[in-house]
């Protein structure tokens, strides 16, 4: 029995002895592998490079270059005594690691199988700042926790400390201590007041999220308890407490950043990389990275000295204007304002307008889909539609000029007729439009009223262009996007993306392509009657084949349309809704979208959109939507699913015969199966 317990006692010991040998043996080496690779480098001047999808470079944004280093001497004991209290009140006393934080830390991952917990020393921190990516993975925190252990064995406290305060991200692309202290109070860090350093303190622990500038509540809240924190350790006095948390604190005026080529374009980017790798947009712009992006150089600048030559100078009115690759979603040009210095606001994702008639290809869509044709006619004339609780809806055409007949749904698109469309939204139900726009890309309300035909609902340039674009590539589902591939500063791709991605198809290939040809009538002067076609300003400047729609209200010019390559949308307006009352104003839009598709065609060689299986071409009077004949003045060729094309000659235009102008007759007396359901909503 002795025996058994002595070898029950050995194996116990062997279980516990060489688990704890292995562990001291490997402490020993990597203690021993530091000590002969030496101290760290504490240099980090990493900038984050931008390249367009050609691979040339389109700009920087810059690491640790925009700080000022300062000793610990210049810097404010307030500061010094908040960070070490809020992020790391042993930091004295440990060396590089605070063991019992760490435990608590790696209890609560293992429970719950995530790295979500930390508990970082400011050793730790300043090691992942100087040398490492902020993404949450096992393998970082084991090179944090190596360099960690160089940087105690070879630098003293103070050092680095002095480091770390000097390297710290507080937000707007600001680094240190001291260049924080300039850029939120105008002073120098041996300045601050004790409210001061502690709401400094409050911000690296989330920069974007603590920023005052960006949440002023959630950053005093930090702040409150830090200096609770100072209190409750006796590093404060009760009074010093409440001094500093009444304390209102003024915010020095923003110098705003130098601003690149596609300064909206790159903060989009940086919000793309900032989803792809999981990190903080502060680990973008200052870790080095090199980012591929899809940013078309030439059609860039394009955009922009179109943009600025062709806006009068002075004038208050913004632009916003996005060009996208419709069969990729690559964006290929974008400008979300007239001068990022002046206002950094992207007009282009963050401003909801109304789009005006530059909606209705959505409706149009929509109506394909439920058995309309382009030869579909409906009675352009004054009238007024009965709506929810009895009200009355008097939608009125441009000037009040209305054909008093008749026409198609050809002409309709391309003169902008809003009876014909108010309609066809009535015809189609008012829930029916609503449900198109995750088909269309949108995120915006679409309420389901008469009056969203006309393009009531707000929503941006992003989500039109989107919307578009999916109608150019024949109906796939593509998303606009800004980077290809990005490659950390060791040379490793750390994203990259899928190449040979065939996106999903959710709209019909042949009505999609129905659409496109129906857009192009805006260019077309053969529909012009009752009013001109709405490109006709732009026609004498445009050399090929486009698809587009313009739109109009009070507050808001907008042009979009694409090539069978490239889809572009402009809006037009003034940022606190003033109305576009001057002439010149009102063509801006038309007049960037015209100038820039020319520019950037210019050395293409012209094409037409390719026609889907399925779909067939015939010859009609573009007035009427009968097939033509030798007596029409226009004939055009139009686009119909097989088996809906018109199979009737035209009855209008015939010779003077008594026995055509009987044909006539009959066929003015004639109305549609649309027409009779539509009389319902009208009086």
């Amino acid at each position: 029995m002795q025996q058994n317990r002595l070898l029950k006692s050995t194996k116990l010991s062997t279980i516990i002895i060489i688990p704890l040998i292995i562990c001291i043996g490997s402490l020993l080496f990597i203690l021993l592998f530091s000590f002969i690779l030496g101290p760290p480098s504490l240099s980090n001047e990493k900038n984050t490079t931008f390249y367009s999808y050609d691979g040339q470079v389109i700009g920087y944004e810059q690491g640790l270059e925009n700080r000022q280093w300062v000793s610990l001497d210049d810097v404010s004991d307030h500061f010094i005594q908040a960070i070490i209290t809020a992020e790391d009140k042993h930091f004295f006393n440990h060396k590089g690691f605070d063991v019992k934080r760490m435990a608590q830390a790696l209890w609560k991952n293992i429970r719950t199988w995530s790295l979500k917990e930390g508990a970082s020393t400011l050793t730790q921190q300043y090691a992942r700042n100087l040398y490492l990516s902020h993404e949450k993975t096992w393998w970082r925190k084991l090179k944090e926790a190596f360099y960690t252990i160089r940087l105690e064995m070879f630098y003293s406290k103070e050092e680095i400390l002095e480091g770390y305060l000097n390297t710290i991200y507080f937000g707007h692309g600001t680094y240190g201590i001291e260049t924080a202290s300039h850029y939120f109070f105008n002073k120098q860090a041996n300045q601050l007041t004790l409210a001061e350093a502690t709401m400094l303190a409050s911000i690296p622990r989330g920069p974007t999220y603590y920023s005052p500038l960006n949440n002023h509540k959630r950053a005093k809240q930090r702040q409150k308890h830090i200096l609770h924190l100072l209190k409750n350790n006796d590093i404060i006095s009760e009074k010093n407490y409440e001094l500093a948390r009444r304390e209102h604190l003024s915010f020095a005026k923003q110098k705003p950043d130098p601003v690149q080529l596609g300064a909206y374009f790159h903060d989009l980017v940086q919000a793309e990389a900032s989803r792809r790798l999981n990190v903080d947009e502060s680990v973008i712009r200052s870790n080095g990275y090199h980012i591929y992006t899809t940013l078309g150089l030439s059609e860039q600048i394009q955009m922009e000295k179109i943009a600025e030559e062709t806006i009068e100078q002075g004038s208050d009115i913004q632009v916003g204007a996005l060009a996208v690759e419709q069969e990729s979603g690559a964006i290929r040009a974008l400008v979300g304002g007239k001068d990022y210095t002046d206002s950094p606001f992207n007009r282009v994702t963050m401003a909801k307008r109304m789009s005006g008639s530059a909606f209705k290809p959505l409706l149009y869509y929509a109506a394909l889909e439920h058995h309309y044709t382009p030869s579909t006619r409906l009675k352009s004339q004054p009238t007024s539609f009965k709506v929810a609780d009895e009200k009355v809806y008097a939608p009125k055409n441009y000037n009040g000029h209305y054909a008093n007949a008749p026409i198609t749904l050809a002409q309709a698109i391309a003169l902008s007729d809003n009876i014909y469309a108010v309609k066809t939204h009535l015809y189609l139900g008012v829930e029916t439009l609503p449900q198109y726009k995750e088909k269309f890309g949108m995120k915006s309300d679409l309420p389901a009223v008469p009056s969203l035909a006309l393009g009531t609902a707000t929503t941006t340039v992003y989500e039109m262009v989107t919307a578009f674009s999916r109608i150019a590539n024949g109906g796939k589902e593509v998303v606009p996007y800004t980077i290809e591939k990005i490659v950390d500063p060791q040379g490793k791709t750390v994203y990259e993306r899928r190449k040979n991605f065939k996106p999903r198809q959710i709209l019909d290939p042949q009505k999609a392509f129905i659409m496109t040809q129906l857009l192009t009538g805006m260019f077309n002067k053969k529909y012009d009657s009752y009013l001109q076609v709405t490109g006709s300003s732009m026609i004498d400047q445009l050399s090929r084949a486009y698809a587009g729609k313009s739109g109009t209200t009070s507050y808001d010019r907008w042009m979009i349309g694409y090539s069978p390559s490239l889809t572009t949308g402009v809006w037009i307006g003034y940022d606190d809704h003033r109305p576009i009352e001057k002439a010149l104003e009102s063509n801006y839009a038309k007049t960037i979208w015209a100038q820039f598709m020319e520019a950037v065609h210019d050395k293409d060689e012209a094409k037409t959109f390719a026609t889907p299986p399925g779909v067939r071409q015939v010859k009609i009077d573009p007035t009427t939507g009968f097939l033509a004949t030798p007596y029409c003045p226009h004939e055009e060729a139009m686009f119909y699913e097989k088996n809906s094309e018109p199979t009737t000659y035209c009855p209008v235009h015939v010779p003077e015969d008594e026995t055509f102008e009987q044909v006539v007759e009959s066929e003015e007396k004639k109305q549609t199966l649309f027409e009779k359901i539509i009389e319902l909503f009208s009086f």
